[in-house]
């Protein structure tokens, strides 16, 4: 068949793709075959982080994706984006008006995939062992609202809540919530290794050389009962030291499909092949977004006026055009501007680059030019092009003469948990969405027990207008809230957002389903793909 590059648009507040992957998505057939996957995400265990895929500490797209594969959760994110609706759950619901009490009743019949029941006592368990776990990550925070939880016999949970939390149907579908045995988990000790065991989709077999997994056979699970039609019995996730390898790999024949981190350079490459290439490229809306953090306690940029001068002085749309070109858009909150809520809270307030006016910042602030510091990145986890960002980034603010900027590069193994011991001043870092709403690209950040670990508190978002945004359930009406914590975000700059990206695969013509094999959140949703007849 003809390569061709299948665009899926968004619409505003929701990304739903609406086109299939070649062959239709009901011509997916069965092979004893797995269906082979690249991918740069790198997975290591390593002394600060043994236990990388257990879900009380897993905190980034990549673990995230695996686990979504053998977990299973009581919601689930619907193919097309939306509302989250049952899986694991037969039913759930608010109970009370003010969205303090969730209630689901489990599907009959849930197994875990060693053929062992699974009941409410197992949901409490998974739950609360990750509030007592309280890994350094930061993942247990999306269940920071919850009080207590109740189990009324085998099939009935009973969440009561803190505070109302609209967004708690959410927070239900991400890994931190999936459901495990207490067999298998200790409630309370993370897991070391690559080890993952759950009810969900598939079971999972890691390849692990030099604690680090380099392979990951997923097969379909004979226990599982959900929502999800299962298109194939094996996928293997094969990871990559780099986007050419990966691609070349492609082109063998040796893998099916590859998805992030492809370089911009093969994007562009793929997305002009000829006719009769036997490879498709499929562009899909996405929510990553790319920014500058902080270390607000740091000498070199304690003063928000250094702060404010950066924010003034950056190009978004320069940075853009020369490093990633039409794969990303310039962004000007921490907020996706397809996601309800979205305000250019950093557009209004610093308007278009301008040195003159961050001399004045800095001059009005008394603070000594060229200011000093080391901007850090990681070398392996965001795509090759993050080196590139950041000599740009670098230029930008050092010709400006108010900056004396160094940039330097670590692997993520390292990069990650030297960022949360605060021994950065200012670093890069990637964000995907625990779901598609305002409050997972505001509370992983600034709320209490974030990811970040920063040192930046806001009470003002913390006490008031978080809260009062996760009360409304409707959440066009938290726009107010949600605006006024992007605009103290740009008074305050302890975050600085840079752009939002869209989303690839490059796949073999005669796999299916690939126009679903990640949501807007760059989930993996390895259920969704078969082999077709190449037409």
């Amino acid at each position: 068949m003809n390569r061709k590059t299948l665009v899926l648009p968004a619409v505003v507040g929701l990304l739903a793709p609406v086109l299939a992957a070649c062959g239709g998505s009901d011509s997916g057939g069965k092979s004893g075959d797995a269906i082979v996957i690249g991918t740069t995400d790198r997975f290591t265990a390593t002394k600060d982080a043994p236990a990388p895929l257990d879900p009380a500490y897993a905190y980034d797209i990549g673990t995230w994706n695996l686990l979504h594969q053998t977990l299973q959760t009581l919601m689930i994110q619907p193919k097309g984006d939306g509302q989250p609706v049952p899986e694991a759950a037969e039913k759930c619901g608010f109970t009370d008006s003010g969205n303090e009490r969730y209630a689901c009743t489990l599907r009959e019949g849930l197994k875990f995939a060693d053929g062992t029941p699974v009941t409410a006592a197992d949901v409490k368990f998974s739950v609360d062992r990750a509030r007592t776990i309280k890994s350094e990550n930061g993942v247990f925070a999306l269940l920071s609202t919850v009080d207590t939880v109740e189990t009324r016999g085998d099939r009935e949970v009973v969440f009561h809540l803190n505070t109302a939390d609209a967004t708690f149907p959410f927070k239900l579908s991400t890994p931190v919530a999936g459901i495990l045995n207490p067999k298998d988990y200790d409630k309370g000790k993370l897991r070391d290794g690559f080890s993952v065991d759950g009810s969900g989709p598939y079971t999972m077999k890691a390849d692990v050389k030099n604690n680090e997994l380099v392979d990951a056979v997923f097969t379909k699970n004979p226990h599982y009962q959900g929502t999800l039609k299962v298109n194939n019995d094996k996928v293997e996730l094969r990871s990559f030291t780099d986007a050419d390898a990966m691609g070349a790999a492609l082109d063998k024949g040796d893998i099916d499909l590859m998805t992030r981190a492809m370089s911009p350079d093969q994007i562009r490459k793929l997305s002009n092949a000829s006719g009769d290439s036997k490879i498709d490229l499929v562009e899909m809306p996405g929510l990553e977004v790319r920014f500058l953090a902080f270390n607000t306690d740091a000498a070199s940029v304690k003063d928000k006026a250094v702060r404010q001068a950066m924010a003034q002085l950056i190009n978004r749309s320069d940075l853009v055009a020369k490093v990633y070109g039409t794969q990303a858009d310039a962004l000007y909150s921490m907020v996706p501007a397809t996601i309800t809520g979205h305000s250019n809270s950093f557009f209004n307030k610093y308007g278009d680059p301008s040195v003159s006016k961050a001399k004045s910042l800095l001059n009005k602030a008394g603070i000594t030019t060229p200011v000093k510091f080391t901007m850090h990145y990681t070398t392996d986890h965001y795509g090759p092009a993050t080196k590139k960002e950041f000599e740009v980034l670098q230029q930008q603010l050092n010709s400006s003469g108010l900056f004396d900027v160094d940039i330097q590069g670590t692997p993520w193994k390292v990069f990650h948990p030297t960022s949360q011991k605060g021994q950065y001043d200012v670093y890069g870092m990637g964000w995907f969405p625990d779901f598609p709403d305002a409050d997972s690209f505001i509370a992983p950040f600034l709320d209490a027990d974030n990811t970040l670990n920063t040192p930046y508190v806001s009470n003002e978002i913390r006490k008031n207008l978080l809260p009062e945004s996760r009360r409304q359930a409707d959440r066009l009406a938290a726009s107010t809230s949600l605006t006024a914590i992007q605009d103290l975000v740009a008074k305050d700059v302890p975050l600085l957002p840079l752009w939002q990206g869209k989303q690839y695969v490059a796949t073999r013509d005669d796999i299916t389903g690939a126009a679903y094999v990640i949501d807007s959140s760059a989930t993996l949703r390895l259920w969704e793909l078969g082999r077709g007849v190449s037409g």
